[in-house]
């Protein structure tokens, strides 16, 4: 814990009481769609307001709703947001070893969907509430800022009825300088911290519709006109194409600082490479991080095939086939460069390709900024040989529509983990440590701590 802020006493309650929330937390079915988000707004509402925080709780649709909470400061500074979502993404049950909805502790770990996404930095979020509110109440420190915690609904599917709603109709909640949310990481490495992702900036999401279309009859008598065969060779198309490398400043900061320190020394070269002027190193370095998804994906635009629907009965040959395509461009790149591309790859006049959904590209957040350093500074005291690193992200957050009003968002899940927990995330067994989960709350509460307190 650190040394001087307010988590050094109680540290070991204040983790237990935290265990306690998440597991509650688990213990409430989320998933989105359908959604069912307001009882985990109850919950976290009823124990807020239990601690004597202020906090709202809004109904944004059916069995849908968002909470805010506020504890006040001096107004000296705009506020600080700590942010996070309540739904999550569905399960396989047969998939799992554990109950996904019971919050289990095994060995040392919270088993449960949302574990990590995002029910834990929910937890930890609410617990640095909780911790500054006491040492609040009890005259240890006052503060220069509101500190706003802010749980939205929906963001697991667009953010429709969640931050979308929450910017429409109670914007007032988003009156604050910087954001705290999830988006960026802190890997680990048998047992050692190796760096601190922050999220600054996001790649834009979008979803394509490609509809193929042929001729019909029995299936007794089959054709090269069928639609579901046309749509599977214009799919294996898609899948197949590669977009060409394109490094933000932010992506090759990245990995110009991370590549020397990695834990594979042949891919911490190859990461440096692709950033080389010289076009052999990048082509090796590029071959080399194609074949490892979670950096290749920084690197290029990506397509992945999520949907495909066609055909009425067993014996009737379909006419009409549909998948859903979904892409995510790097900031900068229109998605209908990418989509003329497409067309033309696949060079199939009964196939097109549609714009279903689009995301708005958004600003990245500054790195010369209070936050970013407070991030920082809080890391090299809590671990530090590892370095903080601003970082792109491949997938999509609510930060993105903050960032578009103007509000300084930073993406840290606060938890250390290596690469085979976080791949859970999405997946089987999602799980949490207990000692990842203090490791949130420590970071959480100080840099909490650092960019809220005010002089006694």
């Amino acid at each position: 814990m650190g040394g001087d802020s307010v988590t050094a006493t109680g540290a070991e309650d204040a983790l237990w009481e935290a265990v306690e929330h998440l597991q509650a937390m688990i213990r409430i079915d989320s998933v989105n769609p359908p959604g069912n988000e307001i009882g985990v707004a109850r919950y976290l509402n009823d124990v807020l307001r239990g601690a004597g925080i202020h906090s709202e709780i809004a109904e944004t649709a059916p069995d849908r709703a968002v909470v805010c909470a506020r504890i006040r400061g001096d107004g000296s500074k705009r506020p600080l947001l700590l942010m996070a979502h309540t739904d999550v993404v569905g399960v396989e049950r047969d998939k799992w070893t554990t109950n996904p909805f019971a919050g289990e502790m095994l060995d040392g770990f919270i088993y449960g969907r949302g574990a990590i996404d995002d029910k834990g930095m929910l937890a930890s979020n609410l617990q640095a509430m909780l911790v500054m509110q006491r040492a609040v109440a009890r005259g240890e420190m006052t503060l220069s800022r509101d500190v706003v915690f802010l749980a939205t609904c929906d963001e697991e599917a667009g953010g429709r009825v969640g931050i979308a709603w929450i910017l429409q109709n109670r914007p007032e909640w988003l009156d604050a300088e910087f954001a705290l949310n999830e988006g960026g990481g802190l890997r680990s490495v048998d047992g050692k911290l190796l760096y601190c992702a922050v999220q600054c900036a996001e790649k834009v999401p979008h979803n394509l519709t490609v509809t193929a279309t042929g001729e019909g009859g029995h299936s007794s008598v089959p054709h090269d006109a069928n639609a579901i065969a046309r749509l599977s060779r214009a799919l294996a198309v898609i899948a197949a194409h590669r977009e060409p490398v394109r490094l933000s400043e932010v992506t090759r900061g990245f990995l110009r600082a991370l590549g020397p320190m990695w834990n594979d020394p042949e891919v911490g070269t190859a990461m440096v490479d692709v950033t080389a002027d010289d076009s052999d190193a990048h082509a090796r370095g590029s071959a080399k991080l194609a074949a490892i998804p979670s950096l290749d994906a920084l690197l290029r635009n990506t397509t992945a095939i999520t949907t495909v629907t066609g055909g009425t009965r067993s014996n009737v040959l379909p006419t009409e086939a549909v998948a859903n395509v979904n892409v995510r461009m790097l900031p900068g790149f229109p998605v209908e460069d990418l989509l003329t591309r497409l067309t033309r790859a696949v060079n199939d006049a009964n196939v097109e390709i549609t714009v279903r959904s689009s995301g708005r590209p958004a600003p990245a957040s500054p790195i010369a900024s209070e936050m970013f350093e407070a991030i920082v500074h809080v890391l090299r005291e809590l671990a530090p040989e590892a370095p903080c690193v601003p970082a792109l992200s491949a997938g999509a957050t609510d930060s993105a529509a903050l960032r578009l009003h103007g509000i300084h968002c930073y993406g840290v899940l606060p938890f250390p983990m290596p690469q085979e927990d976080e791949d859970r995330m999405h997946g089987h067994d999602e799980r949490l440590s207990v000692d990842a989960l203090s490791f949130g709350i420590t970071f959480t509460c100080d840099v909490v701590d650092r960019l809220c307190r005010a002089p006694l």
